[in-house]
Order: C-alpha cells, then structure tokens, then sequence
C-alpha cells in the first residue's frame, strides 16, 4: 500500500487501491429538465465536483489556489447510460488513468447509491496552470507526489471500456 496519508494534508484516509470514492451527492431540484431526470450539463457540474473533491484529497485547496495555481479541464467525454432523477442519491468514483508534470488523465463512473446502477461515465483530460499567466505550468511537488502515489495504485487496474473512445457514425452505402 502507498502512504497516501502523507500527501493528502490531513484529509480522511482512503483506500486506493481501487477507484476513489470521495464524493456524493442528491441529485438538486435545479438539476431537472422538462423530462423529469437531470440535464446534461448537470451531470458535468456533478463530475466537476467529484474532480474538485480529488483536488481536495491530494492538497489542492484555497491556499495552493491563491498561491497561483489550479487544474483546467481541457477535454471531457461523458457517456450517458441511465437517467438521475430529483433527490436521487449520487456517488461518484475516481480513476486515474494518466500523469506528467503538467496533465492529469482522470475518469469518473456514477452511480446510483441506493442500487449500484451505473449513470453515467466521464473521461477527462485537465492541465496544471499558473493562473496568473493562463498558461500551463508544472504541479507543485506535494501535489504531484500524492497523484504519482495514487496513479501507482490505479496503473494494476482495468482501463474502463468507455477510455478513449471516440464519436462517429457508420456511413451506410
């Protein structure tokens, strides 16, 4: 096992030698559409909470963000599988999947808490940037060494079906 402990500045332990469950949620009445299940763009505000709670976990906080620094998403791909209705309980697991210096390579599932029914899937690839100068910039070193200690642990998993996938369609003759 990793010490993750000593990179996670005082946030509750976890195991992570699998996808990291470190957030939840009840699906909000403002979430719905006129088809009575939540919007698309939604379920991303749902991800991007679960990136933030990632952020957390591994020292990414007010303080590393006042310092002049944060993760920008650059790339998303969400998979819809069923819907979320209103006051639906949500949890969300993290993978990672990929790490350099300047990019992280993360993949969310939800899922339904009560029944274990998978929701909805995203891919996402975000860049470390100096935010004063918008411009991509190098982790700083706890925080990259809290990723690298989780990555180890997430390389032995499986890749989740949905990583790398692409749209298109099949032209018909």
């Amino acid at each position: 096992m990793h010490d993750i402990d000593r990179f996670t500045h005082g946030a509750p332990a976890a195991e992570i030698g699998r996808p990291l469950r470190l957030y939840q949620c009840a699906v909000d009445p403002n979430w719905i559409d006129y088809n009575g299940h939540m919007t698309e763009g939604s379920y991303l505000t749902a991800f991007g909470d679960a990136s933030d709670a990632l952020f957390r976990f591994v020292g990414i906080d007010e303080a590393y963000r006042a310092a002049g620094y944060s993760f920008y998403t650059v790339e998303t791909h969400i998979n819809y599988y069923l819907e979320a209705r209103n006051g639906e309980s949500l949890d969300i697991t993290t993978q990672l999947l990929g790490l350099d210096a300047k990019r992280l390579h993360i993949f969310h599932t939800m899922v339904n808490e009560l029944t274990g029914e998978r929701l909805a899937t995203t891919e996402q690839m975000l860049v470390h940037v100096a935010t004063r100068t918008a411009s991509a910039a190098p982790m700083q070193p706890d925080v990259h060494a809290a990723l690298e200690a989780i990555l180890a642990a997430h390389v032995t998993m499986p890749l989740p079906t949905q990583v790398g996938r692409r749209i298109s369609m099949k032209h018909k003759n």
